[in-house]
């Protein structure tokens, strides 16, 4: 995001993300004419009040990926009240935006439980992320196990897949969060939102002033995203290995070191 209109309801609660008129920081057209490239620029001007600060001590390669898949799941937690500790939050999907909840619920002092279609992250959830537990969501003993335990999901799947399950793992007044974005609709089961009290809301990056909140939180408790600097000349191989989700989990192209320079 690089503009807003600075007028609306959502601009004046520093909420630009929200605004009708927000400019995205790739593939759109800027205020004056000109066409957004984001981080395949040389290059860029842009409104002071679209600029974050990055603390000294947080690298600019691990921050890059927090200013998008950081602040996407960040926003959520702090929003929808699920960052007090002692909390049990649920992170559906281990990949970009997945792994980096669980890095910023843990320093929020949440118990989290990843949750995912298969056992072959759990090593890498626990052991490296530091996630509280792993549940399985095709294993249903493991399922039923985990029942009603939730205060919270975070859910970052893209993929089409059944929201009931989720629903069942969330305790009475729990909230099931989405920041995936299926191309086509979720199927959405009423009865469990009645006999639970239960939200399911969703939530899309966030202000700049929370961005920028988010950032100096990362730094304070050394957050930053796992990812692959790749030089620019790879980026079409890196866009392969996107489809095929093999990539752990963003990466990074190094735009100084390897943009050719132009007479």
């Amino acid at each position: 995001m690089v503009g807003s209109c600075g007028s609306c309801d959502s601009c004046a609660d520093n909420l630009e993300n929200y605004c009708p008129k927000m400019i995205l920081s790739y593939s759109t057209i800027y205020s004056d004419g000109t066409v957004t490239y984001g981080g395949y620029s040389d290059h860029m001007v842009c409104d002071e009040h679209f600029v974050v600060r990055v603390p000294d001590n947080l690298p600019l390669d691990g921050a890059a990926p927090l200013l998008c898949a950081g602040i996407t799941v960040y926003s959520p937690l702090r929003h929808y009240g699920l960052d007090q500790p002692g909390m049990h939050v649920g992170v559906v999907g281990l990949g970009g935006l997945g792994h980096v909840a669980v890095k910023f619920a843990k320093a929020m002092g949440v118990k989290v439980t990843v949750i995912s279609t298969s056992s072959n992250k759990k090593k890498e959830a626990i052991e490296h992320l530091g996630a509280d537990s792993f549940v399985v969501s095709r294993d249903q003993d493991q399922m039923q196990a985990a029942m009603a335990t939730m205060d919270g999901i975070i859910d970052t799947v893209s993929a089409q897949h059944p929201l009931l399950p989720l629903l069942g793992l969330l305790k009475s007044q729990g909230k099931l969060i989405l920041v995936g974005a299926p191309e086509k609709p979720l199927e959405l089961p009423t009865f469990p939102l009645l006999i639970g009290r239960k939200i399911v809301g969703g939530s899309a990056i966030g202000g700049m002033k929370e961005t920028q909140e988010m950032i100096e939180f990362a730094a304070k408790h050394d957050i930053t995203a796992d990812i692959e600097v790749i030089p620019m000349e790879y980026v079409n191989t890196a866009m392969e290995r996107l489809a095929k989700a093999d990539v752990r989990y963003r990466f990074v192209i190094d735009i100084g070191n390897t943009l050719k320079p132009t007479n």
